[in-house]
């Protein structure tokens, strides 16, 4: 369903080690809102009832099944270089994007 890059999974389980994270696993969702139409979301959550959860090597993410048809064949990318933008989520469905990386169509 996602493709979670190295980069990605290694901050993943860095955050999810903090005090805020305590115990809860990543969770990324789709919203409206948004330039152009829906944006991305990203929390520390709970696993509720259908639940899509999806483990890779260290980290565990949950997608709730209304955002799963929006993510499907999604890449999670993290960069934190000089000019990184920190995650950025590249979507192949994405009729649109904004310049920001957050929203899409």
């Amino acid at each position: 369903m996602l493709n979670i890059s190295e980069p990605a999974i290694k901050q993943i389980d860095k955050l999810s080690k903090g005090k805020e994270a305590d115990g809860l696993m990543l969770r990324i969702f789709v919203e409206p809102g948004g330039c152009s139409g829906f944006e991305y979301g990203m929390s520390f959550d709970v696993e509720k009832p259908g639940d899509i959860k999806i483990v890779e090597d260290s980290i565990s993410v949950l997608v709730d099944k209304d955002s799963a048809s929006y993510l499907k064949g999604c890449s999670v990318h993290f960069d934190d270089g000089l000019t990184g933008k920190g995650f950025e989520i590249k979507n192949p469905n994405a009729s649109s994007t904004c310049g920001c990386g957050r929203s899409f169509n």
